[in-house]
């Protein structure tokens, strides 16, 4: 008696709409687990997973969302940082099915809002999106997670986390390096504003102790 294992192959050709239509295809109207997704992705499923979980946060002023899907986000990343191979979410998450009207609307989004994505991506600066450069993106991903977490805030990190998904998926070091600068970018605005808040609130605090 034989067991058959898992029999779904990943074609490194396919950009990630493809991916995601195919993966929309694959629910035939029950939806997929996330287990079952990881399980069709073999080595680009960390890529996939984060820019899946990333297109609903590109909404704007979204809140709730990001809050919830960045904490299965950040383990992903987190994981990629310290070199793991394939991804590890706890059974709760692994179980937890999308529906297919979700799988659906996600490659419907991605081929009519993200397109440009694929067309402008293609492998190069390949050093920055395999090897040790995969953890280069997973420690900006963790930057721009970090910041989506934040109320009201999410789009711009979003956009940089697609950027980084992107790249590694389609192994484009250069958009590795765009979703990094975004990134940095946006936790640079992002605590200048804090810094500027925190001091201007101490600043006046004193003004009115003074003339009191």
């Amino acid at each position: 008696m034989t067991t058959s294992l898992d029999t779904h192959t990943d074609d490194p050709g396919s950009g990630f709409i493809g991916l995601t239509r195919a993966l929309a295809e694959a629910g035939r109207g029950e939806g997929l687990t996330l287990g079952d997704i990881r399980d069709r992705l073999d080595e680009r499923g960390f890529g996939i997973l984060i820019l899946i979980l990333s297109i609903p946060c590109l909404v704007p002023a979204l809140y709730g969302v990001p809050q919830a899907i960045g904490i299965p986000i950040l383990l992903l990343a987190g994981q990629l940082l310290i070199g793991m191979k394939e991804p590890w979410l706890p059974t709760r998450l692994l179980t937890r099915r999308c529906p297919q009207a979700w799988l659906d609307r996600m490659a419907d989004f991605a081929e009519k809002r993200m397109g440009w994505f694929e067309r402008l991506s293609r492998p190069r600066l390949q050093a920055l999106s395999t090897g040790l450069g995969e953890r280069f993106a997973a420690l900006f991903m963790i930057i721009a997670t970090i910041t989506i977490v934040l109320p009201l805030v999410n789009t711009v990190p979003s956009v940089a986390l697609a950027m980084l998904a992107v790249g590694l998926i389609q192994r484009d070091g250069l958009f590795v390096l765009l979703g990094a600068v975004v990134a940095s970018l946006w936790a640079g605005a992002l605590i200048a504003v804090a810094l500027g808040l925190y001091y201007g609130a101490t600043w006046a605090t004193g003004l009115s102790g003074y003339f009191q």
